[in-house]
């Protein structure tokens, strides 16, 4: 075959690269100052958070922190009125987990002094991270209802505590309980009995060992459950009369 009749295209794959090499180096010198800018972009907002978090961010905890560390001190060792000021002082004006903290520090006092809706107010700014704390604030938001005669928000309260608990063999049954004192105000007997066995059906053993393992004799809720659950029953039987 003669040379005038090969093919004239004699590229190889290793030019097909350079080409694309030569691409994209002229599309990076093109844009060059894009690239620049969004590399300055990028370290002005990583220094501006290294900034917040060593120059603001912590020395606030740290702050927030020592504020409730004297409140607390307070409240153990001086006075609860003076403990509740700087409580929702740092719950109102402050912020991370203490000011978070000290809402329910001050609910807890609040509700002592029989200051009910305040004590809600601060409960509902609460914001629990752990199952047993938020179970037992939940419970005290129930309590709050209940010494404002809202009963229904109370037994809702009490629900979600018991949610919150997590099946707690300890907490879930001194809800239960609670539940039951709401039904008997609300005259609701047979739901009172219901609730008064479900605390019998699972829970009386772990209250009777709970209260010898701390000598302070059996439980009066469990000692005298069938009590109340016959008081309930007779009362639930005379209302349908």
């Amino acid at each position: 075959m003669s040379k005038k009749n090969q093919p004239t295209d004699t590229r190889t794959a290793i030019d097909d690269v350079n080409d694309t090499l030569t691409d994209l180096e002229q599309k990076v010198e093109k844009n060059k100052k894009a690239i620049m800018w969004a590399c300055v972009i990028v370290a002005v907002v990583v220094a501006a958070i290294l900034v917040y978090i060593y120059a603001v961010r912590k020395p606030g905890i740290n702050k927030a922190n020592e504020q409730f560390g004297q409140a607390f001190n307070e409240q153990m060792f001086v006075s609860d009125s003076t403990a509740l000021v700087m409580y929702q002082d740092l719950a109102d004006n402050g912020s991370y987990d203490a000011a978070n903290l000290a809402n329910l520090y001050a609910a807890t006092i609040l509700y002592q002094k029989g200051e009910y809706q305040q004590a809600l107010d601060y409960l509902k700014n609460y914001s629990a991270s752990e199952s047993i704390i938020a179970a037992t604030s939940k419970s005290l938001e129930g309590d709050c209802y209940v010494n404002l005669k809202d009963y229904d928000k109370a037994l809702s309260c009490y629900e979600d505590a018991i949610d919150e608990a997590d099946e707690n063999p300890y907490l879930v049954p001194m809800f239960l309980g609670k539940m039951a004192n709401v039904q008997h105000e609300l005259k609701d007997y047979k739901a009172e009995a219901d609730l008064y066995r479900q605390i019998k059906d699972n829970y009386t053993n772990v209250y009777l060992q709970t209260s010898r393992f701390y000598n302070v004799g059996a439980n009066p809720t469990v000692r005298d459950i069938d009590k109340y659950i016959e008081r309930a029953e007779a009362l639930a039987q005379q209302a349908q009369k």
